[in-house]
């Protein structure tokens, strides 16, 4: 679970992956809170826009408000790993 607001948590995990933070996605789960965040470094940003980061999210939610949490989680970072891998 969050310790705090989810984002603000999230982003603080992010940010303490030091030097791997500008190129790497954080996909925070809570599943009893049924909270979702994805944080984009600032290099990462640059693969992977706010709205591709949504449609996966959505995919996501969609998933674990079936019950598949690993399938889920599968399926959100294969689409971000394509879609970044589309924009070079």
């Amino acid at each position: 679970p969050a310790l705090g607001p989810r984002r603000h948590f999230s982003e603080r995990l992010h940010a303490a992956l030091g030097e791997e933070a500008d190129t790497a996605v954080l996909v925070f789960v809570d599943p009893g809170a049924k909270g979702l965040e994805v944080v984009t470094g600032s290099v990462a940003r640059l693969r992977l826009s706010d709205g591709e980061c949504r449609v996966a999210a959505v995919s996501m939610a969609t998933a674990f408000g079936g019950g598949n949490l690993v399938g889920g989680l599968v399926t959100g970072v294969w689409m971000l790993a394509d879609l970044a891998s589309r924009r070079r």
